[in-house]
């Protein structure tokens, strides 16, 4: 019963902050079975960019419990564009954890945290159209669990998030 009331009150912060986010373009969130990051599932996002002459900042979601195992957690992102070639590719390192003192990085109510990395500040789209970012977990574990959902957020550049 307090892991669904803990879930109810997220879901209504999330949705409360986002429904007032003028800068957002977009943002989905994947729930993982059993809290589970296993290394096959690679969540993509598929998102439209009308406007080329504005730049974007990319942010990856991560939500976990207090019991997840480590500080950090390793996702590689691919971008691709419309035309279905790569943009880009790179690794990250997310500090949920404070390495020294082990405190939970992030917002959080209970036992659940939500986290937003800046992954690609000042993206520039060239060509109009359906971009598709994939996330993997990279953290040499088959079975990553205590990881609850991971996303993507899309907004207007230079432009303070709210």
């Amino acid at each position: 019963m307090r892991k669904l009331i803990h879930l109810w009150l997220a879901l209504g912060m999330v949705l409360g902050l986002a429904a007032c986010d003028p800068n957002r373009v977009f943002e989905k969130n994947t729930d993982l079975d059993n809290n589970r990051w296993v290394v096959q599932v690679k969540p993509t996002f598929e998102f439209e960019i009308p406007d080329t002459t504005q730049r974007y900042d990319i942010y990856i979601n991560i939500r976990n419990t207090l019991s997840y195992g480590y500080y950090n957690l390793y996702v590689k992102h691919t971008l691709t564009g419309p035309d279905n070639k790569r943009i880009s590719q790179l690794l990250h390192q997310m500090l949920l954890m404070d390495p020294q003192t082990g405190e939970p990085r992030g917002s959080g109510t209970g036992d659940i945290f939500d986290h937003q990395f800046l992954a690609l500040p000042n993206q520039h789209f060239r060509h109009p159209g359906t971009y598709k970012i994939v996330l993997e977990q990279y953290m040499r574990q088959d079975q990553l669990p205590d990881i609850m959902s991971v996303g993507i957020r899309v907004a207007k550049a230079g432009e303070p998030k709210k």
